[in-house]
């Protein structure tokens, strides 16, 4: 009996160290939400340039993703299939089963001292400090630059990180403005950069470039975006985050003259205890010339949003949110009824639990 214990015991430990020990992991994220649109939109969509929680008046899964995940320390590869309104909204360009995937990558480490990486595929967006993974953000929904500039990204990206981890710089080759497949009749290449600085466990500084063109090669014309922004947690309970975008995009192939894009967005959140928090933002999204939010109207999209948010998470990897929103725009861009309105407010509910 006692051998019996014994070798139980050691198949326990066995097994036990081999789990600590494998560069194989499998995780997995869903999130299911409700969302209200005081408009009352009638195709039960919320307004075009929303694309993460866009539908009004129904339970729905916003993302659910499977992913398997390899890192052995010198070759890396992550992989993951997703569905949700996020998926349909997000990846509506991308051919057949292109539109399920969240993340399909490999990375191959060419340095056995330095942190020097090359990784290739199919990857989360260098820009912005939101992410697809509402639980992750400090805000149940996304602001307006965050929807408007690229979720994802396909191409190669070279990573390099000092060892002490405070400062991390990638530069990357890619197929385009959120696209997994190149824009058909364009022949470009597009590109980046990312500089990430973390002087202290409290604060991180990171800017982000993007260079590429768009349109078929006949019309194409250059876009170059920037995003800036720092994240400073002042206290254990309370922190800020501050961003700016600035893009450019000419008006015509071979112009001279540009579009703009101006967005600074600002948040502000409160841990009062360990399962309850709260949230504020305020943001502004102009873009007079529908360079990416095309209205039509003289003043173009000219929108301040404010929001407000309360988490509750009853466990570690489960979230519960609750945040009311509302748009204000310099002109009547959003549809109420049969009339014209400046003005769209919602509230939107999810759960969110990964594993």
């Amino acid at each position: 009996m006692k051998k019996s214990l014994v070798l139980l015991a050691a198949l326990g430990a066995a097994t036990s160290s081999f789990a600590q020990e494998s560069p194989i992991k499998i995780s997995g994220y869903l999130e299911t939400y409700y969302g209200f649109d005081f408009n009352k939109p009638s195709d039960n969509n919320r307004p075009a340039f929303v694309y993460s929680h866009n539908r009004h008046n129904e339970v729905n899964l916003n993302l659910g993703f499977v992913k398997a995940s390899y890192d052995n320390g010198m070759v890396r590869a992550n992989v993951a299939l997703m569905a949700g309104t996020y998926s349909n909204a997000n990846l509506s360009a991308e051919p057949g089963v292109l539109k399920n995937i969240f993340e399909a990558n490999a990375g191959l480490k060419l340095s056995q001292k330095a942190n020097l990486w090359l990784d290739a595929g199919i990857f989360s967006s260098h820009i912005g400090f939101e992410s697809a993974i509402s639980k992750d953000c400090w805000t149940l929904t996304r602001n307006i630059s965050s929807e408007n500039t690229p979720y994802y990204e396909s191409g190669a990206k070279l990573t390099y990180g000092t060892a002490d981890g405070k400062f991390t710089v990638a530069a990357l080759y890619l197929n385009g403005w959120q696209r997994i497949n190149r824009q058909e009749g364009n022949s470009r290449a597009a590109g980046g950069l990312q500089l990430t600085w973390k002087p202290s466990n409290a604060i991180t500084l990171n800017y982000s470039n993007y260079l590429g063109s768009e349109g078929a090669d006949s019309i194409r014309t250059n876009r170059f975006y920037n995003n800036v922004y720092g994240i400073f947690q002042l206290t254990k309970e309370f922190g800020i985050i501050a961003g700016f975008d600035y893009g450019i995009q000419q008006k015509e192939k071979g112009s001279n003259e540009h579009n703009h894009i101006i967005s600074p967005v600002g948040i502000a959140r409160y841990q009062a205890t360990d399962k309850w928090a709260m949230a504020a933002r305020v943001e502004y999204y102009q873009d007079k010339h529908g360079m990416i939010v095309a209205t039509g109207t003289p003043e173009g999209f000219r929108t301040t949003g404010y929001s407000l948010n309360v988490d509750y998470a009853p466990l570690p990897n489960a979230l519960v949110r609750l945040e009311g929103k509302l748009y204000n725009s310099k002109d009547n861009i959003f549809q109420r009824a049969s009339a014209a309105v400046n003005h769209n407010a919602a509230i939107t509910a999810s759960i969110a639990i990964s594993f």
